[in-house]
């Protein structure tokens, strides 16, 4: 099977490298128009679902590329948006002739309102901010205009730094008041000199901000235009500059150095959309998913506010070599605003691997295998890969006397398709697992060809919103089999595309300008057995359960330019027939979550947070400003009482692992961990409740239970 995908995948590559491009398409050498057909002649030709580059495309680059440099609407002016609309149904043409008038102008015009910012925000900054005023702002850009003339800028530019330094003033305020608790004679600093502290805070902030960008070529910038290109086809095709693509290359191999955590651009910061396990984020705990970055500081210095900032260029903040700090100003899910300080390190690999521990019940015992991601080994099949790790675990739990198997996919963001498959098998007969299809062609269907099933007991897969891609096929196999009862979030991510890295060298002949970079491009797309896709709708829990995440934006949904969902012809395929009332155990299940008390304060902690990032209207107002914030801690304290739950459920380690901690105490205060966090785990408490209906409901086929090596 993945022979069959890199055939695919190079004759897609042959097939462009044999239309290979030479400088000499142009009048003089000029990398930019070269990169821009370059890559306009991939999309086209091997995207899975080009798009037309129309009059229609050419808006959609308009308004994406003026919201990627200018978000928070705080450099341009309506004057030069008027000016730029001259080329609003222009700009398909131009791609199509090369010309790259557009970028040229807005990056001028660019450049020149970043100056005259400058000066705006000294000026600004150099008048003290009066807290007493009831004012406040609206943090969600999106709808705003663009300022008429230069002093309605300075007067949006006079709001968005008293909303950035407020916070600072109330930090100094906290601060003196602690000390005043510590020691009664401690000599107080006025609200003047507070006040103006935190106004040179910010100027100080801004001046490195501004002295980063001033570094920024010209380079850095059209890279950005070719991506919002690029972006009009589907969120995950994208363009690697030749930096970039070094970046990449080292972190598909998982050896880098830094917090552990993958971001997306928010107009206010950098929000956090995955964390990695085993970095330092994950062992921090502090951060989760949904959280935003508004500032970056080295170890204690002065942080950097990145708002408005390019993505890249945060990034470039918030990574270090390991084992040094960076503090990150992070608004919380729930609204809170918190300091919280990373040591940076290489990722751990071991805690991206395959675990397990038995679960004890009313004397009965049952499984858990935690799999944070379908890794494998490239150059090695053979040396590691999640299938094979996880029917070690499998055995294992087999031996111990496991009754029952919970395959825990939260925050599971995929990886190797082969894995997927040959997992599935682990807990069928045979038959196919996932359709694949490149674009105009038929599809092709991979199947589990191994009669053997080394488990045939009662199977629960848990979801969330953040399960993606490999996840879904696996979670979606179980569930149109009826093999599993598949728990989780209403639906999980919803990323049902397969990409390919083609770099840019290997298509242009005679190439003066050096290393072009690459091209991430969507080129096929996965379907379920019963012929629906994995895009966009996921996988759909059989017994939906509300999370924290329930009402908040997630998923592929919220991407830009999603592909559409479809179905195809379905695979021909058998249900499993071991269970008995497989339908009356989903539906007593739905009950018993319906009826918990903790499920209930989850769901209302969920339409909090949903309400609080709803909430754009902040208030400069120190006093109403305290107010909402005290509001707001008082809530998420509240909240705070989900994590004192106690399931009453035992987790051990297993036995070959128990060895292991009298050598690596580490590993014990890991497990240690991941047991606790078990324990205190609604969900997994449910998947157990289904895997005892299971049990009771379950036809063990003597023939079919072999063991599977």
């Amino acid at each position: 099977m993945k022979r069959n995908l890199i055939l695919g995948f190079l004759v897609l590559l042959i097939a462009i490298a044999s239309c290979s491009f030479t400088n000499k398409s142009f009048e003089n050498d000029d990398k930019d128009k070269l990169l821009l057909d370059l890559i306009t002649y991939i999309l086209e030709r091997g995207h899975y679902e080009p798009k037309e580059i129309d009059d229609d495309f050419s808006v959609s680059v308009f308004e994406d590329f003026i919201d990627v440099i200018d978000p928070t609407k705080r450099y341009f002016l309506e004057e030069d948006i008027l000016e730029f609309e001259k080329y609003k149904f222009q700009i398909d043409d131009q791609i199509r002739n090369t010309d790259i008038s557009f970028f040229n102008i807005v990056y001028a015009r660019f450049m020149k309102r970043m100056e005259n910012a400058k000066s705006l925000y000294a000026e600004v900054l150099s008048d003290p901010f009066d807290y007493s005023i009831e004012e406040s702002i609206n943090i969600d850009y999106k709808d705003q205009s663009f300022a008429a003339s230069r002093n309605e800028l300075k007067e949006r530019w006079r709001k968005q730094l008293k909303y950035a330094t407020i916070g600072t003033f109330d930090s100094k305020f906290k601060v003196q008041e602690q000390k005043k608790k510590d020691d009664p004679n401690t000599e107080s600093m006025s609200l003047e000199q507070m006040e103006s502290e935190a106004r040179e805070s910010t100027k100080k902030t801004l001046d490195e901000y501004f002295d980063f960008v001033d570094d920024l070529k010209r380079e850095d910038w059209f890279v950005y235009y070719i991506n919002t290109i690029v972006d009009e086809f589907d969120p995950h095709t994208y363009y690697f500059a030749p930096e970039d693509k070094d970046k990449f290359d080292i972190s598909m191999s998982g050896k880098f150095e830094g917090i552990g955590a993958r971001l997306q651009k928010k107009p206010e910061g950098a929000k956090i959309v995955e964390i990695i396990s085993g970095g330092p984020v994950w062992r921090n705990q502090q951060l989760e998913v949904g959280d935003e970055i508004l500032k970056v500081g080295q170890d204690g210095e002065l942080p950097v506010n990145i708002v408005g900032m390019r993505l890249d260029d945060a990034i470039k903040l918030i990574k270090g070599p390991k084992g040094t700090v960076v503090d990150l100003t992070v608004r919380k899910v729930d609204g809170s605003i918190e300091e919280i300080s990373i040591i940076r390190d290489v990722v751990e690999l071991e805690e991206s691997y395959a675990k397990s521990a038995t679960v004890i019940k009313e004397n009965e015992k049952y499984g858990i295998i935690n799999l944070p991601k379908f890794y494998v080994d490239f150059n090695d099949y053979a040396e590691r890969n999640a299938a094979t790790d996880v029917a070690k675990e499998v055995e294992r739990l087999k031996k111990e006397g496991a009754e029952g198997l919970v395959i825990d996919l939260r925050d599971n963001g995929g990886g190797s398709l082969k894995t997927v498959v040959e997992m599935a098998g682990l807990f069928i007969k045979d038959g196919p697992v996932v359709q694949v299809r490149s674009s105009g062609k038929e599809k092709d269907v991979y199947e589990d060809k191994d009669e053997r099933i080394q488990w045939d007991g009662p199977l629960v897969i848990l979801v969330n919103e953040l399960s993606a891609s490999a996840s879904e096929i696996l979670a979606a196999a179980m569930q149109d089999y009826k093999r599993a009862v598949v728990i989780g979030s209403k639906q999980t991510f919803g990323k049902g595309t397969v990409q390919n890295v083609i770099p840019l060298e290997n298509i242009v002949r005679s190439n003066e300008h050096g290393d072009l970079g690459a091209i991430k491009l969507t080129t096929q797309k996965f379907y379920r057995i019963n012929g629906g896709s994995t895009q966009l709708e996921g996988v759909k829990s059989d017994v939906v359960v509300p999370d924290r995440y329930s009402y908040i934006d997630l998923g592929e949904r919220d991407q830009r330019n999603p592909l559409t969902w479809d179905k195809i012809s379905p695979a021909d395929y058998e249900p499993w027939e071991g269970y008995i009332d497989y339908e009356a155990t989903i539906e007593n299940s739905a009950k018993r979550m319906a009826q918990n008390p903790q499920i209930a304060l989850i769901e209302e902690n969920a339409k909090w947070l949903k309400e609080q990032q709803d909430e754009n209207i902040v208030s400069l107002n120190y006093d109403i400003y305290k107010s909402e914030e005290k509001k707001d801690k008082e809530k998420s304290t509240y909240f705070k009482t989900i994590s004192d739950y106690d399931s009453h459920l035992t987790f051990e380690s297993l036995k070959y692992e128990e060895e292991l901690f009298t050598k690596d105490p580490v590993l014990r205060e890991k497990r240690d961990r991941w047991h606790n966090n078990l324990a205190k785990d609604v969900y997994v408490e449910e998947a157990i409740n289904v895997l005892q209906d299971l049990k009771l409901n379950n036809i063990k086929n003597g023939k079919l239970a072999s063991v599977k090596g």
